[in-house]
């Protein structure tokens, strides 16, 4: 009895469906891709809306099919153009954080200079900061776009006069980030309200938004702490090391996965 490879739906009860190979090598809920066309009236329902890739415990019956069967595939080709093009529509894409900057730097001084009583006259602390060592990773740098509200300029006017006030709140990103491809929009709101104390009020207000791309990159920093004891004297050396980890974008693999697959059919199947 052969075990074929399987796309299928969740059941209606929304589990993995009962008749799927048992084998310890088998895989199910692979790439998981929408059972239903865009534009389309929907064929399935929820939680049968999406299909997965596996391996079945036996082929299908000609006479019907069980709950969640959607069909086979047959070849290693035809499992390499599946993947691609569930890929394709899905964005596949390999992300590799690589280390792309480090630098250090070292505290060293005596036990008293570290925790300085009010008479304390010593030497102090002595540290040295090294210069940061970058590099650079395999692919295309990722990036993200996205749009912040960094001013606000708001104006009354009213019968005592006119008054403004401004909030600003620039963009922060991670020190190891860079922004790039920065524009800035201006939109200018006006309401005029009436009462009988103050009269007519006119509240002017204009927002500046600041679109931009910024890399995916963040920084962590870490602390090491040592001791050496020479002559009675301790000396305490506190080294933080700083790393910058940025996020490259490679082009996902369609012929490695579809291999990957493949060999687990065959090798159940053998």
């Amino acid at each position: 009895m052969s075990q074929p490879l399987i796309k299928y739906t969740l059941t209606r009860a929304g589990r993995q469906p009962e008749w799927l190979s048992k084998d310890s090598r088998a895989f199910k809920g692979e790439h998981s891709a929408p059972a239903n066309k865009p534009g389309k009236l929907p064929r399935y329902g929820s939680p049968q809306d999406n299909i997965f890739l596996g391996i079945g415990a036996g082929d299908p019956d000609s006479d019907g099919t069980p709950d969640g069967y959607v069909g086979t595939i047959a070849s290693k080709a035809d499992l390499q153009t599946y993947i691609t093009t569930v890929g394709t529509a899905a964005g596949y894409e390999v992300i590799t954080g690589t280390v792309t900057g480090v630098s250090t730097s070292v505290t060293t001084g005596g036990s008293e200079a570290w925790n300085p009583g009010e008479d304390y006259s010593g030497p102090g602390l002595t540290t040295t900061t090294s210069d940061k060592v970058t590099s650079t990773g395999v692919g295309t740098v990722r990036t993200f776009g996205a749009s912040q509200v960094i001013k606000v300029v708001t104006e009354v006017n009213n019968a005592t006069g006119v008054s403004t006030s401004t909030v600003d709140t620039p963009v922060v990103l991670d020190p190891a980030s860079t922004k790039s491809n920065s524009s800035t929009s201006t939109s200018v709101g006006i309401v005029t309200t009436t009462n009988e104390i103050s009269g007519v009020t006119t509240t002017t207000t204009t927002t500046t938004t600041e679109s931009y791309t910024y890399t995916d990159a963040m920084t962590s920093t870490s602390t090491s702490t040592s001791s050496t004891t020479t002559d009675g004297v301790t000396t305490r050396t506190d080294t933080v090391t700083t790393t910058e980890i940025t996020n490259y974008v490679t082009d996902y693999d369609y012929a490695a996965e579809a291999t990957r697959l493949w060999d687990i059919y065959e090798a159940i199947n053998a």
